[in-house]
């Protein structure tokens, strides 16, 4: 299964991401590259989790797409 995730940069210059799909999935660090690495692990720890418990994994079902402003 392939999760969106979003990455985004707070006023410190870190970085944070976090899967719409899987509400309080997140991860943070330095940089987006940082931030690329652990979402994966972040992903499989949250979907782990939830099967531990009996819980239903939430299908991917987010999209993204960009518009262009000026």
């Amino acid at each position: 299964m392939k999760y969106l995730f979003i990455i985004e940069r707070a006023g410190d210059g870190s970085f944070s991401a976090y899967v719409p799909d899987l509400p309080g999935c997140t991860t943070s660090g330095a940089s987006a590259d940082e931030v690329r690495a652990s979402i994966k692990d972040a992903v499989e720890t949250y979907i782990d989790s939830l099967k531990e418990h009996g819980e239903p994994v939430p299908p991917p079902s987010s999209t993204a797409d960009m518009v262009e402003a000026a």
